[in-house]
């Protein structure tokens, strides 16, 4: 059973670490290291609870926090976000305190009573509204579009507290706790893989939010999201990570994305590796099968490049279906900044170099060379040429 666990005398932890999770999303989303559903008791004259946790755990969540809070003392239920890990645990929560206000934006409503279809006592907020806890009080800043459009912050004074929902959160199951506590190289792992695949088409609303928070001037002892650990040591460095990562980010990394049938096309890729090393020695190339590796980690590293390759065999006239999955999520996705070329190889008709060319464009990368193509399996000549075709990208970046 999980039980609470202090934060600062008016604060505590009362969420759910879940070891488990492999997936999220549906299946859209891989959470390799399990993921966190943080929620969050506040005591000072006046009792709130902000957030529950995920359907699963509703009668695991309520049952701990019976051993916790005399539920009749809640007097508010804040709701930053109300999709169903944020909010899964509520119906069962209200069951046992039906009259009790329910704290979220307008959008919130609607979303609460979508999923729920339940009239319960809902009081919508926005930007600036305030509630009085007594020493200390609530203020609530609306976030739309991050990521959903009835996302809101929820900001306790005197703690100086963030309590962000999902900004500045990760997937990431820990007993610790806290930023400070855990392996960093894990923490910002998650954490960039998190906004690569979830955050990206919002980032110029990303950009605008921060900057309205931070304009505010309030202080910020913590941040505390709704997935993931608390940040805690020097808390704005996700802040600035996330006005970085918002601002068309790139390293000096080149991704080559491809899949292949009978390898003609994988070693069309390492070819071309070898060429762009030629001419960017500095770059760091990563091969990754889209077939075989998983899509959200291949999204991290798209995210994390400057350029990137994306190489099939014709089949049917068109790709690969990997890569047909692939291109369908960089459409949502949005990336800006970024250049792209297209190479595979085919046996007949060799469609496929061109199709993925218009997609890259469709996709708001740059098209740097009308790509690379090669017949059957490529001999000896073919691989100079796809070295030379690496070679011409390299330098054209």
């Amino acid at each position: 059973m999980q039980m609470k666990k202090t934060i600062t005398d008016r604060v505590s932890w009362v969420g759910k670490v879940d070891w488990e999770l492999t997936t999220f999303h549906g299946e859209e989303y891989s959470t390799w290291r399990g993921s966190s559903y943080n929620s969050y008791l506040v005591r000072d004259e006046k009792t709130a609870l902000i957030d529950t946790v995920w359907l699963p755990f509703a009668e695991e969540f309520v049952s701990n926090l019976k051993q916790t809070v005399d539920l009749n003392t809640i007097d508010y239920i804040i709701v930053n976000h109300a999709e169903i890990d944020h909010s899964g645990a509520l119906p069962l929560l209200m069951k046992e305190i039906p009259d009790k206000p329910i704290y979220c934006t307008k959008n919130g409503i609607k979303s609460l009573q979508g999923h729920y279809h339940q009239d319960w006592n809902f009081v919508p907020v926005k930007t600036g509204d305030t509630i009085q806890l007594g020493s200390t009080s609530l203020v609530f800043v609306e976030a739309p579009m991050l990521h959903w459009p009835d996302s809101m912050f929820t900001y306790m004074t005197g703690e100086n507290i963030l309590f962000s929902n999902d900004a500045f959160g990760q997937h990431y199951a820990t007993e610790l706790l806290y930023n400070d506590l855990v392996d960093q190289c894990e923490l910002f792992a998650e954490a960039i893989k998190y906004y690569a695949n979830i955050l990206t088409p919002f980032s110029s609303l990303v950009t605008k939010k921060i900057n309205e928070v931070l304009d505010l001037g309030l202080p910020v002892d913590m941040i505390c999201p709704s997935h993931g650990v608390i940040w805690r040591k020097d808390p704005l460095q996700i802040v600035q990570k996330y006005l970085a990562w918002a601002d068309s980010y790139q390293e000096n990394q080149i991704t080559i994305v491809y899949d292949t049938m009978w390898n003609a096309t994988r070693r069309m890729a390492e070819a071309i590796a070898e060429g762009i090393q030629e001419s960017d020695g500095s770059a760091t190339i990563k091969l990754m099968n889209a077939g075989k590796e998983d899509k959200n980690d291949i999204i991290t590293e798209v995210f994390r490049s400057k350029a990137i390759l994306v190489g099939s065999p014709t089949i049917n006239r068109r790709y690969l279906s990997s890569i047909g999955a692939f291109f369908e999520i960089i459409r949502g996705l949005r990336f800006s900044g970024k250049k792209a070329a297209a190479f595979g190889s085919y046996g007949w008709s060799g469609e496929s170099v061109k199709l993925m060319a218009e997609d890259l464009a469709e996709a708001g990368f740059e098209l740097v060379d009308e790509g690379c193509r090669v017949m059957w399996k490529p001999d000896g000549d073919a691989l100079d040429a796809c070295r030379d075709f690496g070679r011409r990208f390299g330098q054209a970046l």
